[in-house]
Parts: C-alpha cells; structure tokens; sequence
C-alpha cells in the first residue's frame, strides 16, 4: 500500500485523489434566487445528513477565496431547492455549469422551465422527478491556513415533490428514477446492477 501525507500533495492533487476515490457520488442541482435572477448548478460535494429532521448537505468549494452564487444566494435568502440528477436531465443540467455572473441566469443555457415553490419563494426546475424545497438550516464556512475554501450548507427538506410513477408505497422506485452519479473527470456513472445483502440482527 502507498502511504500518502496530504500536506505533500498539492491542492489540485488531493482534489484528484478524493473525487477519484470517492465515487460514486449523488449529484445535486440547486437553484437559489438573487432578486429576480434564478441561478442554478450542479454540485457532488452532497448527500443526506439526517431523516428527523429531514436534512440534506450540500459543500460548495470557493474560487480564490469567493462564495459561489449558490452559496452567496442560500446564505442570504435562507432558501434553496435541491433536485436529483437522472439520465433525462444530466446534459441539461452539465450546461449549468457554465461559469457566468451572478445577475445571468444558466437556465437560460437550457430548455428547463421553473416550478413554483409551496414553501419558499425559490423556484424549482418543472422537468426533475423528484426536487425538494429547503430552507437553510446552518451554513458552516470551511476554514484552511486561516481563509475559508469552501461553504458546507445544511438544508432542511420543507416540501417534497416527486413525479407519481417513482413513488410506491412509501417508497421511491429507483430504476425508474435513473439516477446518475458523479466520478472523476468528465465521467458519470448510471445505476447498474444491484444486490442485497442483509444486515445482522
């Protein structure tokens, strides 16, 4: 086994060993509101934090130092709508991406459409199976050598809304979901098989 200090890797290289090791990850795309502009982008840095009270993460990593729009919106409207990446949407979504201000909206880059929300004055995107309105229950900035590089939102599920044909019995149909995950580089990753395996009594 190779034994690696992370204080001798570079910040890109530790980045590269992390997505490279941690996969696959869930994919969250969030709009935020500022003023009237809709901001919306993928992120990784996401999964689930707790069932009672329903709360998700979602890490966004700074540039030089600066808050990203979706952060900058969360923290300041206390508001954000997290939907689930699937096959359907995942080439859409990848144009959010784009690098633009924080006054252009990138739905603009799509042929997405917005969703009221019943919660929160946040929209959310019409064409994902499952999206969920959060209000921002604590923001942690992440600190480093004495400057912040990225801001971890934790967000409190307020309205679930889920396309009917996922949800059976209580629970969410995951073929028909289709959700893709993240790995490294330019690569996703689909479902694939499953399998089971029961845990101890």
């Amino acid at each position: 086994m190779l034994s690696i200090e992370p204080s001798a890797l570079t910040e890109r290289d530790t980045y590269k060993f992390l997505i490279g090791s941690v996969v696959p990850r869930p994919i969250a795309f969030v709009t935020t509101r500022n003023g009237e502009t809709i901001n919306a982008a993928p992120f990784s840095y996401f999964n689930i934090v707790s069932s009672e009270p329903p709360l998700l993460s979602v890490s966004v990593q700074r540039k030089n130092g600066v808050m990203k729009d979706t952060a900058r919106n969360a923290v300041t409207t206390e508001e954000l709508v997290i939907h689930i990446v699937d096959e359907t949407n995942v080439a859409l979504i990848n144009e959010t991406a784009a690098n633009l201000g924080p006054t252009e909206s990138e739905l603009e880059r799509t042929t997405f459409t917005t969703a009221p929300s019943d919660v929160i004055e946040t929209p959310g995107v019409h064409e994902a199976k499952i999206r969920m309105e959060c209000k921002l229950h604590h923001h942690v900035p992440i600190e480093h050598d004495g400057k912040v590089t990225a801001d971890l939102l934790i967000a409190r599920v307020v309205r679930f809304h889920v396309d009917p044909v996922l949800y059976e019995a209580g629970r969410i149909e995951a073929e028909r979901l289709g959700p893709v995950s993240r790995l490294a580089g330019n690569f996703y990753a689909t479902l694939g098989e499953s399998f089971e395996i029961e845990r101890p009594k």
